[in-house]
Parts: structure tokens; C-alpha cells; sequence
């Protein structure tokens, strides 16, 4: 799989625990404590973070630079203290979680380096002396919505490119992870310099999102608002947006599909499929809920396929590597196994697995399903759990038109010997990110990562989250400093 290497200490094992963070405010830096945010909350959240705009907008680039490399590195030594919290939030595994700090970090250390990036251009004038020149500047205060999947992966990706260009941020962080997806992180900024107010972390009941989400959107001090999370809710949310007339960046759900070409190497293209479907139990928008197999190559990938699946522990976070983990809750658990008892049920076949939901409750053994037909909810449906479907094509052709049927276009893979073929395919495929020779699960700070049509608009990381983060400014300079009239 191709992920982005660390450059603090791969492979490390950190002891270091930070203080334990704040858990009774329902925001930080301007709101009262409680257990739970309601819309004065809310406000003071984004007033703290419109006071402090100014002076962090305005703190020099290497200071902001160095503040998100120290960060990162308290990330890392505080590995240990984020796996017992993802345990006890999210029911994450020990692998799951730290790659959650390794990512994170490296995601503030891709942000310690955009802040030094080039921010404009000058631009051609008809007239001799004078100037035109386009820069980009901070927006001012940024909502991000970041779910608890991978809670602080994506905490940090919502809020570390927006605070390195000079933003402020209120993070409204999920009901099931408030301390791993957003005051851990919070509270290693803070650590590393990060002043008060510049990110504002809201915590809320259960029930009370919609509420908060409205509340931001409808500040006229929020110039923007960034959301991960599902398509029906990141339709809200766009909605809320732009009644407000402001930008949104929306990362949504995806029914991900890895296409195996007849030529593909039958055991890489088994263990990235298991990888891509099985891991964090599918809890990922990333995650692989169809794999296409070319027929000539079918019979022994399918019968591989479920021999290794069927082999996978299944546990609690505190079994080792090698797990794919329980789901976040019971109702998860219940959702997933409604899923395949509905296609059992219409005439699918079970290679591995049977759905059942098992002790404590949050358990659901790996489960690989044949012959899944458009009369079935899994057909269509985003799994968010440990379930995959296979399905035979004829050709490449047939791959590619049956993984650009649903409405979503998140991410692809396509496992192949023939580059050139490969590539053909991946400019066919409708998904914003496509990787050919690896699976649909990978990730890098730099990339411009988001959907197309219902999974979402806008990009997160490189230059195109620079200009998401950013407003254009053209200012122009007259000839001798005097105005430019046109005769």
C-alpha cells in the first residue's frame, strides 16, 4: 500500500504521555465549560476565534512553521496515550490508532512547509510602470466538521492546512470522538505555542449536530466550512453554506470499487483487496465495498480471496495487529448486518463470513459476498463496515462502466501488470483519487484528496487546499504611484 512515510521516526515506539486534555468545556478559548455545546457556546467559540485572526494572521511564516513541526513531534511521543483514548472512544485497534498519531503528524509537518509556499503571482498590465499583482490571503475564521472514523487523521486535516495559512478555526468535533478527534490535538498545539483562541474545539451531545453545524454556518464572522463525513449529511451542511454564501469543502462517502485485470498478480491483488475492505473494519470512506475481477482470473482470486478472509481475527482494540477491530457501536453493528442479512435473504452468497453480529455487540466477522444484484440495499448502499462484494466482468470495459454506476466518485484501485492499461483506466474511472497498482485505501498529506459528484467538491492538501484555505486579492499599482485612467 502506499501511504506517506513519516519523517518522525518511522517505526518508533514513543512513551511520552502529554497532560490529559480538557474534556469538560464544550469549547476551548472563549467558551464556558459544560458538558455539552449549545449555540451561545458556539458563538463564543467564534468569537475567540475572529479576536485572535489578526495577531496569528499576521505571526511570521518560519514561527508558524515551527510551531506545526513541534506539534507533530508531540503527536508521535504521545502515541501511547492516543491508542487508549481511540480504544476507549472508538473501539479502534493499537495498529489503527498509531498510524492515526503517525499520519496526523505528518499532516502538520505538510502544513509546517505550505506556509512558506509561493501565495501569488504578478500579472501582465498594458500600462509601462505600473503593476498587477494577485496574492492570496488568509479568509479569517474556518468551521471544520470532522468525523470519528479516523478521528484524528482527520481532525488534523481539517484544521492544519487552514491555521498554517493563517486562518483561525472552530473544529466541531464528533460526539463519538471529542477527545481524539479534536482536544488531543488541540492540545498538542497548544504545547507546540499554538496562542489562545487560533483553534477553538466544540464538543456536543448527542443529537445536538445539526443544531451546532447551523449555528456556525450561520456566523457571519465563519468565512468558510470544511466537512468529512456522509453524503446526506454533507448535503446539509452544503446547504447551510451556501445560504450564507459561504465556501464549503465537503469529503463524503464513496462506494469504492478495486478493479483486478486478468494479468494482475493474483497474491498482491488478494492482500491489497483484504487490506483495502478489512481495514479498521471498513470505518473508512476509503474503504473497497466492490472488487471487479476480470473472469479468466476469477475462480483462484475469489477462492484465495475467502480463504484469507475467512483466516482474519476478528477482536477487541486490544488484541495486536492483524485484527480488523470491532465497529464504533452496536448500531453500526446492527446497520452492517441488516446489510448482508438483506442480500442473503434476495439470493447472495456468503464466501465468507455470515453477518452476524456477535459479543459484545460490536463484532462482525469479515464477510465476502457473491452474486449481490441491484434489487439488494448492499448493491447501492455505503457499507462503513468489515463487507465486500465481488463481481465477475467479461473485460476492462465492463469493470469500469459497473464501478462508474453509483452516483459517488471517491476513490479507485486497479491492480494490473500493464501500466499503460492501468492508466487508461484510471482517466475512466469517475472518483477523485484513483491508484493503479494498489488499493483504494491510500493517502498523503500533499495530494489534492476529495470526491466528485455525491461524494463531495472542494479539495483537502496541496495547492488546491492552499486555495480552498485562502481568498484571491488582485491589487493593482499605479505608474509613479498615481492612479491609471483609461483614456
Amino acid at each position: 500500500m502506499t501511504y506517506m512515510r513519516s519523517l518522525i521516526g518511522h517505526g518508533q515506539t514513543p512513551t511520552a504521555r502529554g497532560p490529559a486534555p480538557n474534556t469538560s468545556g464544550c469549547s476551548a478559548d472563549g467558551g464556558r465549560a459544560g458538558s455539552a455545546a449549545g449555540e451561545q457556546d458556539v458563538a463564543r467559540a467564534v468569537t475567540s476565534a475572529d479576536e485572535a485572526f489578526a495577531a496569528w494572521s499576521a505571526v511570521p511564516p518560519p514561527e508558524r512553521s515551527a510551531l506545526f513541526l513541534q506539534a507533530a513531534q508531540i503527536l508521535v511521543l504521545r502515541t501511547s496515550q492516543i491508542v487508549d483514548t481511540m480504544a476507549s472512544e472508538v473501539g479502534a485497534t493499537a495498529t489503527w490508532s498509531s498510524f492515526n498519531a503517525k499520519l496526523a503528524a505528518q499532516i502538520l509537518i505538510e502544513a509546517a512547509g505550505a506556509v512558506t509556499h509561493p501565495t501569488g503571482q504578478v500579472l501582465p498590465t498594458e500600462t509601462p510602470g505600473a503593476h498587477s499583482i494577485h496574492v492570496r490571503l488568509p479568509l479569517g475564521v474556518v468551521a471544520a466538521i470532522a468525523p470519528w472514523n479516523a478521528p484524528l487523521i482527520l481532525a488534523a486535516r481539517a484544521v492544519a492546512l487552514p491555521l498554517a495559512l493563517g486562518n483561525t478555526v472552530v473544529l466541531k468535533a464528533s460526539e463519538e470522538a471529542p477527545l481524539s478527534g479534536g482536544r488531543l490535538l488541540q492540545s498538542a498545539l497548544k504545547e507546540a505555542g499554538l496562542p489562545d483562541g487560533v483553534l477553538n474545539v466544540v464538543t456536543h451531545a448527542r443529537g445536538d449536530a445539526a443544531a451546532v453545524v447551523s449555528a456556525l454556518a450561520a456566523d457571519p464572522r465563519v468565512r468558510a466550512v470544511n466537512f468529512t463525513g456522509s453524503a446526506a449529511v454533507g448535503r446539509t451542511v452544503a446547504v447551510e453554506a451556501a445560504r450564507h454564501l459561504k465556501p464549503s469543502v465537503l469529503e463524503l462517502g464513496g462506494k469504492n470499487s478495486l478493479l483486478i485485470m486478468e494479468d494482475a498478480d493474483v497474491d498482491y491483488a488478494v492482500g491489497a483487496a483484504v487490506f483495502s475492505a478489512f481495514m479498521n473494519a471498513g470505518q473508512s470512506c476509503l474503504s473497497t465495498d466492490r472488487i471487479f475481477v476480470q473472469r479468466p482470473l476469477a475462480d483462484e482470486f475469489v477462492a484465495r480471496l475467502s480463504e484469507r478472509v475467512t483466516a482474519l481475527p476478528d477482536s477487541d482494540p486490544s488484541w495486536p495487529a492483524g485484527t480488523t477491530g470491532p465497529l464504533v457501536h452496536s448500531r453500526a453493528a446492527e446497520r452492517v448486518s441488516a446489510l448482508v442479512s438483506d442480500a442473503l435473504s434476495k439470493g447472495a452468497t456468503a464466501l465468507a463470513g455470515t453477518g452476524t453480529v456477535e459479543a459484545p455487540g460490536t463484532l462482525v466477522a469479515p464477510v465476502v459476498l457473491t452474486d449481490v444484484t441491484p434489487d439488494m440495499d448492499i448493491w447501492s448502499a455505503e457499507i462503513f463496515g468489515p463487507v465486500v462484494v465481488v463481481h465477475v466482468a467479461d473485460n476492462a470495459d465492463e469493470a469500469v462502466a459497473l464501478a462508474n454506476e453509483p452516483p459517488c466518485g471517491l476513490t479507485a484501485g486497479v491492480i494490473t501488470s500493464d501500466w499503460a492499461a492501468g492508466l487508461n483506466i484510471a482517466h475512466r474511472l469517475r472518483a477523485g483519487a484513483v491508484h493503479v497498482n494498489n488499493q483504494d485505501v491510500a493517502g498523503q498529506a500533499k495530494a489534492p484528496f476529495g470526491g466528485i459528484r455525491d461524494s463531495g467538491y472542494g479539495r483537502f492538501g496541496g495547492q488546491a487546499g492552499i486555495e480552498a484555505f485562502t481568498d484571491t486579492r488582485w491589487i493593482t499599482l499605479g505608474a509613479g504611484g498615481r492612479p491609471v485612467f483609461p483614456l
